[in-house]
């Protein structure tokens, strides 16, 4: 908003104020209820979140008032201002705040509603899952009592109408299934905006198991069929068989008689002709092999299921009929053969039968020679097993043939001679019968042995191949069930991985029970991890020399291992997550303070826990929240208020308001307290403490004050202020007894009540409290104005003077009680006038006074009222005395009582006997008899400084900071007994508007030599701590070169003196390395250069110290120089503003009046009625808040403000 409009609006300021808090509040609010996600299918979830939007539209109801009280307001700002621009801005900000209070209403109405709909759905849904999954249930029962399939025709049809019943029933099933799946469906459609992955998953699983049921029964149905017509076709193909076997038998029968009758050998026209035939024939057995052997498989299968009964027995001995007349076929068959054969010569048919079986012995050789190697699979090693069961069935069929041609071929052998038969070479051309005959049976005993060689090796060939495939099928029949259980445990494993919900989306008070949830998964899959090993050692055992392993096989054990390498990742990563969202946004992260700020503002966190805020338009940070620098900016405006006591009072009154604090009762702050277990004060405390306890503050804050007080806000704000009184350096700690002290100092409790409290704190057991321990309580407590720049007006950072007077004031005794240091407190000491101040400052905000002023005419006055004790019917209010304004005729010196609470007639009477007397003082009585409205304390070097925390060290008196405030307080003493050079030419009874002229005479005193010899201006300070400390330092500086010099020509001299004797060269210094000494004196000569080397370090050390502190120094008197340049430039100190010489001497009490403080129930007691306030009448108060400029500009180790002398103000 312009600030023209604001200048000519004012009341704008307080509009704008509670207009973005409540629009903050509402954007908040809309985040935040649209970033709530909830699981579908989930009713305790969903009746959080019921419940839960519940809380937040009755909060939001309960903020109405509050947006109809802005309205009101609104309406009647503009009512009031005749600002265009004012009127159309307050329109636009109502209609947008409207606008977005029923866009959040609305919201929240239809999520209600829209939650209370899938309540209802999921209730649907979940009840139509459960009837699914029972009718899923009767479905698997009914497919574990299925017998195996009998081959019975009443089996089958019994069989196949309990199939077709329990279809049927499918069917009916199918409804629930589908009405499951249409809620589902509906779930996932309607609220895809939340969480679905629960109603997925399960409808997944329901519609996975169903189809398997489905698969399982439409199995059944086909083998049932399948079984049905191979037992109606059984017999049809048995008859066709037997009646083909009978035709076979009755052929082979002729076949047989026709080459048994006589001279049919002979011919061999009938002989290859009968061949012929029985070629024929023998086709006709091979083909009808197949025939019989599934015959014979099948019949073996309907005996199984005739067990027992007269079927069987039929059917058993109608197959054994068919085997035995098989048998007898193919052994008419053989017979014909050999009949047929032996019409040839014997030796020549020996010879052929011989030569074919060596032919097929070498074809299945090679045969099972192409059978190798072991496949790698169980599928390719299961049909090579069926290959090779077929292959040793041909053998075993071959096996009568190749015995009955060896049988033949050795009677024939038997019954030809055998002498001479090694002398027939088979190169014999010419042979006679007889060699010819020898030649022959040498023949068919070669073929005969070579025959029998290799059908034994073909056996045995045959045999370890079996071997080979049956141990490949064992071993990977394990690797496959290992592969199959670990498959299945995975499967297991990322299904339910897979119902994780993205950490973002988890409430943050359930993240400690997932991370719990996920580490008890990760300690279940332990035994997972052995089935991977046994699956990775059962592949490695598969060797290339071996069993090659196929590349199904090595993709499905990669696959298992890169499946359990991501669950392993995905468990450690979900953990990580978890840990990192716990830390971040869990009980003890700070997370739900992120939204204390607002764009372009980003709350961020240093490493150690301390925050800091990020501006992205502008691209910097800074340690102060956006609102506490707007806090400490608006600070400023009070510094027109001329009594620094006052005018702490007053900023810590509005910090205090800021930070809600003045809502909080002491017993709250305690129970706080005491529920963080905070009871050792010495204790530090960390950041997560800190916003722990100022969490269950505000929380309690919260419960008490909904409109006032905003938690993350709140929160983020105390422990922004906390850091900056305590741990400026951002350490991230601070003691518990500084945090007790800031919180109990702020809160809203009766004075004494928090005297005792912290007097409590620092008291032994015994209720006795010593100087360190008081020392360590007012150390805290002064640097809550030492924050606000305020510290100088109360004695300064050094708390030794204020304990030994609260010692002196109790005789000096070693230790003090309770009772002792409230009458102290009482007396208001300098360092702690801040707080009964706050306190009447805190009373006289809702005091209405009937009376007027007399300067600014207003009536009634509100707030403090201050009434003259010179002059009859005299009041000034507060804004006009805290300024300095008076009327004619009334000086600022007069004495005047000051009530914080409505005067009652006794006061009256009281004030007007006093006026009475006061007519007839003169102003020489009045400047005789000054009365201070607070227990004075003298602050410079008295004294052994007391023992402080390391957070604010005190330094020697010898420092630069200690001399500037030893020059202003001799110099102010001087002024005080002597009196000041400047007044000769002003008046003590001029107008405050002379003081301007005392400006006027230090700015021109700066650049001028004062003849005295002791400084008496601040320019002249600077001049005398700049040539002492040159001076000082050139003077140190020459002395160590002097003796860098002589340490150098004694290094020489006993160098000379070394090689002189002859001995080895010493090396350099630095290079020098002890060794064993020659003699006495080589010993004496090496340990003093030893010690002169050691000597000449700590000097050059020293020197290099004293180079930096010198180049220190100039530093400071260079910013001391161009303060004093530019007397008008403003500084900024800890968030306020000081103000140039001329405006600070406006705060400053040169002629301040007497006053006489009258306060309320709730603040300190009345003073005396004697205690009248009156400071000296010179101008020493402007010269020393111009030191307090200079105190609170200059550097320091302990902060930003030095002690300084005690400004006599009107502190109270």
């Amino acid at each position: 908003m312009p600030s023209s409009v604001l200048l000519e609006v004012p009341a704008l300021a307080d509009f704008n104020k509670a207009w973005a808090e409540l629009t903050d509040w509402l954007s908040r609010l809309d985040r935040e209820i649209k970033s709530q996600r909830v699981v579908v299918g989930d009713l305790d979830d969903i009746n959080d979140m019921i419940i839960k939007q519940k809380a937040i539209l009755q909060d939001l109801e309960q903020r109405r008032p509050q947006l109809d009280e802005l309205i009101t307001a609104a309406q009647n700002l503009k009512n009031k201002t005749s600002n265009q621009e004012a009127r159309t801005i307050i329109t636009d900000r109502i209609e947008k705040i409207q606008s977005q209070w029923d866009e959040v209403h609305g919201y929240l109405q239809g999520r209600r509603q829209q939650l209370h709909e899938m309540l209802k759905d999921s209730t649907q849904w979940l009840e139509a899952k459960q009837e699914a999954e029972q009718v899923l249930e009767q479905a698997k029962t009914k497919l574990e009592s299925w017998k195996e399939i009998s081959y019975t025709v009443e089996a089958l049809k019994k069989q196949n109408t309990e199939l077709k019943q329990f279809a049927k029933e499918i069917r009916q099933w199918q409804i629930n299934v589908d009405v499951a799946n249409d809620m589902a469906l509906k779930l996932l459609r309607d609220y895809s905006a939340d969480d679905t992955r629960k109603v997925q998953l399960m409808t997944d699983n329901i519609n996975a198991t169903w189809a398997a049921i489905s698969k399982r029964v439409g199995e059944r149905e086909a083998a049932l069929e399948s079984a049905l017509r191979m037992l109606q076709q059984f017999y049809l193909d048995l008859e066709k068989f037997l009646a083909w076997l009978t035709e076979a038998e009755t052929t082979a029968n002729v076949l047989q008689d026709a080459t048994h009758k006589e001279k049919t050998l002979e011919d061999a026209k009938m002989v290859r002709e009968l061949m012929k035939q029985w070629q024929e024939l023998q086709a006709e057995i091979d083909a009808h092999t197949d025939i019989f052997h599934s015959l014979d498989e099948n019949g073996q299968k309907i005996l199984r299921s005739l067990e027992g009964s007269e079927d069987a027995t039929l059917l058993q001995r109608r197959l054994d009929n068919m085997n035995l007349r098989w048998s007898e076929l193919r052994k008419k068959s053989l017979n014909i053969r050999s009949h047929l054969e032996a019409s040839t010569d014997q030796w020549k048919r020996l010879h052929l039968s011989l030569q074919e079986l060596l032919a097929w012995l070498q074809l299945k050789e090679d045969e099972l020679k192409q059978q190798a190697p072991i496949g790698g699979d169980l599928p390719t090693v299961q049909k090579q097993n069926e290959i090779h069961r077929t292959f040793k069935r041909e053998i075993k069929t071959k096996e009568p043939v190749v015995r009955s041609a060896l049988e033949t071929v050795r009677i024939f052998l038997t019954e030809q001679p055998v002498e001479g038969l090694e002398k027939i070479g088979p190169e014999t051309r010419d042979l006679s019968p007889e060699e010819r005959a020898h030649h022959v049976t040498k023949l068919l005993q070669r073929q005969s042995d070579e025959v029998r060689t290799e059908w034994d090796k073909l056996n045995v060939q045959s045999a370890d191949w079996q071997k080979k495939i049956d141990d490949a099928l064992e071993r990977l029949q394990a690797l496959q069930e290992a592969m199959d259980e670990l498959d299945l445990k995975l499967r297991q494993a990322e299904a339910f991985k897979g119902s994780w919900q993205p950490v973002g989306d988890l409430l943050i008070d359930s993240l400690q029970d997932h991370l719990e949830k996920v580490k008890v998964y990760r300690a279940e899959l332990v035994p997972l991890k052995e089935k991977v090993h046994q699956v990775n050692d059962l592949a490695h055992r598969f060797t290339p020399s071996d069993i090659q392993l196929s590349q199904y096989n090595l993709s499905c054990v990669e696959d298992l291992n890169t499946r359990w390498k991501v669950l392993q990742v995905a468990i450690d990563e979900r953990i990580r997550q978890l840990h990192e969202a716990h830390r971040d946004f869990g009980p003890t992260s700070q997370h739900f303070l992120t939204t204390s700020v607002q764009g372009p503002w980003e709350r961020a966190i240093s490493p150690n826990k301390v925050p800091y805020y990020i501006n992205h338009e502008t691209q910097t940070t800074c340690w102060d929240h956006p609102k506490m620098t707007e806090l400490y900016q608006s600070l400023a405006d009070l510094n027109n208020v001329r009594f620094s006591a006052y005018r702490t009072a007053m900023k810590l009154r509005r910090l205090q308001k800021a930070l809600c604090l003045d809502l909080l009762s002491l017993s709250a702050a305690c129970d706080a307290l005491d529920q963080h277990n905070l009871k050792q004060n010495d204790q530090p405390m960390d950041i997560l403490q800190i916003i722990n306890c100022l969490t269950t503050i505000y929380d309690r804050l919260e419960q008490e004050h909904n409109n006032l007080v905003t938690v993350p806000l709140c929160v983020d704000m105390c422990l922004n202020w906390l850091l900056n009184v305590y741990d400026t350096g951002r350490t991230g700690r601070i003691r518990v007894l500084s945090f007790k002290t800031g919180v109990v100092s702020l809160c809203k409790a009766h004075l004494e009540d928090k005297y005792r409290y912290l007097f409590k704190q620092v008291a032994s057991s015994t209720g006795f409290c010593d100087q360190r321990r008081l020392g360590l309580l007012l150390h805290d407590s002064i640097q809550i104005p030492r924050q606000l720049g305020e510290v100088a007006s109360f004695g300064g950072s050094n708390i030794e003077p204020s304990v030994r007077s609260c010692f002196q004031f109790a005789n000096n005794k070693p230790e003090i009680e309770a009772a002792l240091f409230l009458d102290w407190m009482r007396l208001e000491p300098q360092s702690m006038v801040w707080l009964p101040v706050l306190h009447r400052v805190a009373a006289a905000e809702t005091a209405k006074h009937q009376a007027k002023c007399n300067i600014c005419k207003e009536c009634p006055i509100i707030g403090f009222r201050y009434r003259s004790l010179k002059h009859f019917n005299y009041d000034i209010c507060q804004s006009c005395f805290f300024s300095g304004r008076v009327a004619k005729g009334h000086k600022m010196h007069y004495p005047m009582v000051e009530y914080c609470t409505p005067t009652t007639s006794g006061e009256d009477v009281r004030d007007f006997a006093k006026v009475l007397k006061n007519k007839f003082r003169t102003k020489r009585y009045f400047a005789k008899h000054p009365r201070m409205g607070y227990l004075p304390v003298q602050t410079v070097l008295e004294g052994d400084n007391m023992e402080t925390p390391a957070s604010s060290p005190q330094l020697s008196h010898d420092d630069t900071h200690s001399r500037i405030e030893h020059y202003a307080s001799r110099l102010a003493e001087m002024e005080n007994t002597n009196g000041s050079y400047l007044n000769d030419s002003i008046s003590p009874n001029e107008s405050i508007d002379d003081e301007h002229l005392l400006i006027q005479h230090y700015c021109q005193s700066l650049n001028q030599e004062s003849p005295l010899s002791q400084p008496r201006s601040p320019a002249q300070i600077l001049i005398s701590l700049e040539s002492e400390e040159r001076g000082e330092l050139e003077r140190i500086l020459a002395d160590l070169e002097e003796e860098n010099r002589n340490l150098q020509a004694e290094y020489d001299r006993l160098k000379q003196q070394h090689d002189h004797k002859g001995l080895s060269p010493l090396p350099s210094p630095p290079e020098m390395m002890p060794v064993s000494p020659q003699s006495p004196r080589d010993a004496e000569l090496i340990a003093e250069a030893k010690l002169l080397r050691q000597h000449k370090g700590r000097l050059e050390a020293r020197m290099q110290i004293l180079e930096d502190h010198n180049k220190q120094l100039e530093s400071q008197l260079h910013r001391l120089r161009q303060l004093l340049e530019q007397p008008q430039a403003d500084a900024k100190v800890n968030g306020t503003t000081l103000s140039s010489p001329s405006t600070s001497l406006q705060r400053s009490g040169s002629s301040q009046p007497m006053l006489l403080r009258v306060v309320g129930s709730q603040t300190s007691e009345t003073m005396g009625e004697d205690e009248l306030l009156s400071p000296p009448q010179d101008t020493s108060t402007g010269l020393e808040e111009v030191m307090e400029q200079l105190n609170n500009s200059f550097p320091s180790s302990r902060g930003r403000n030095a002690p300084g002398k005690p400004v006599r103000e009107a502190t109270m």
